[in-house]
């Protein structure tokens, strides 16, 4: 079981970090995606289980967060204890669009597709 896990967010070629600037323009989802991943840092993927849930189908996971926006980050697990998040957007249906899941797919790094 891995004890410590490290988020890291996705950087684009460009330097860019999507999910970052995206949670930068939403401070109250900033602030409970913060609180998820400190969550997840001190106890696990399987203490977060009310947040997180499995893509069916894919490799991808979401972390969930509820409230005024409904946002949802995309991310994979890698080895090592990495968490890599991928994508963030919100949420407005009740299926995960299919443009979403492949943005998040496409910045998968090769070594882990």
């Amino acid at each position: 079981m891995i004890e410590d896990w490290q988020i890291d967010y996705y950087i684009s070629p460009s330097g860019d970090s999507p999910v970052k600037n995206f949670l930068d323009k939403r401070p109250t989802a900033k602030a409970k995606a913060f609180r998820i991943f400190q969550y997840i840092k001190e106890y696990g993927l399987t203490a977060a289980i009310p947040h997180i849930k499995k893509l069916t189908g894919t490799q991808l996971w979401e972390i969930r967060i509820l409230g005024e926006d409904n946002v949802r980050i995309l991310y994979v697990t890698m080895q090592g204890g990495r968490i890599l998040l991928l994508h963030a957007f919100a949420k407005k249906t009740n299926k995960t669009p299919p443009k979403e899941i492949d943005t998040a797919l496409s910045r998968i790094p090769p070594i882990d597709k």
